[in-house]
């Protein structure tokens, strides 16, 4: 007797995936992942230099400073930068600002009143695309800004070239750092700043060959020789303070102090800056900056 197994006939073969609609899933998936990637790099331009809003221009301000505007060409466009000149009878300090993101040098033209009325002169550095300022702002433009800036100033017969400072607040501590690597500043004041813009970006899980601008503080800072100040907010949400603390790790020496504030509402520390110059050596006191010169000559 023939042994016979089980009637198969009517019932299903074995489920394959059909070859066509998982082709197609492939395709969907790359693609939305090369349009995630493309939306990183397009958009970290945007993100990283926000334009200010419509109407918050007030080119009155400079008037009202009693400061003075200065231009320079750099590739791809014309920037802005206001001199604000200290009350110094001689060769006097220089104090470069650099502002952070979503700014304008408009509206810090009045906030340096303590500093000017002390001696020191300064400049307010607009980024390529901001302001009045034509061109389109990334790292290397920014810096070329900055460059061309500096070397106009420190020719300046009312500047002690060998006592120009940098002070940059938030992404411009980032811009600040890269002119601290390619002129010489007799200090440098980092306020509210990044180790590096690359460190934050990667925080957004944005791979590291797509980023566009890093602004390296921390590798410049490990290469600078001059006196630094570091000042930033415990409650910081935006740059958290352990950028600050690890900035400071990278140059031991420079002096690091740490307030009860967040990002943008953290106080001028004008007496604290001006404590810090004076104590270094950059600054010599209100009133006593001709003596100063005579002695240098």
């Amino acid at each position: 007797m023939t042994s016979q197994g089980p009637d198969l006939r009517g019932r299903p073969g074995p489920a394959f995936f059909p070859v066509g609609r998982m082709l197609w899933i492939l395709i969907v998936v790359a693609a939305l992942f090369l349009a995630n990637l493309a939306a990183m790099y397009f958009l970290q331009p945007v993100l990283t230099f926000p334009h200010p809003p419509a109407g918050a221009a007030r080119p009155q301000a400079l008037e009202y400073a009693a400061g003075e505007a200065l231009w320079a060409e750099i590739d791809g466009g014309k920037v802005e930068g206001w001199f604000l000149p200290g009350d110094a009878a001689g060769p006097a300090p220089l104090l470069i600002y650099t502002h952070g993101n979503g700014e304008l040098i408009d509206y810090w033209a009045e906030e340096f009143q303590p500093l000017r009325a002390a001696g020191v002169h300064v400049l307010l550095v607009e980024y390529p695309g901001y302001g009045r300022s034509t061109g389109s702002p990334s790292e290397d433009s920014v810096t070329a800004a900055l460059v061309a800036m500096y070397d106009r100033v420190a020719a300046d017969p009312r500047v002690d070239a060998r006592r120009i400072i940098g002070y940059g607040r938030s992404l411009g501590g980032g811009a600040i750092a890269q002119l601290a690597a390619r002129r010489p500043l007799a200090a440098l004041v980092l306020e509210s700043t990044f180790t590096s813009l690359a460190d934050i970006i990667r925080g957004y899980h944005v791979p590291a060959w797509l980023i566009r601008n890093h602004f390296d503080t921390r590798a410049v800072l490990a290469r600078f020789h001059g006196p630094v100040l570091l000042l930033h907010g415990r409650l910081d949400s935006v740059i958290p303070v352990a950028h600050a603390q690890a900035l400071k790790a990278a140059i031991p020496a420079a002096d690091l102090h740490v307030f009860d504030c967040g990002h943008n509402d953290c106080p001028r520390q004008w007496d604290l800056l001006l404590g810090f110059l004076a104590a270094k050596g950059v600054f010599k006191g209100p009133g006593q900056e001709a003596k100063h010169e005579d002695e240098t000559r």
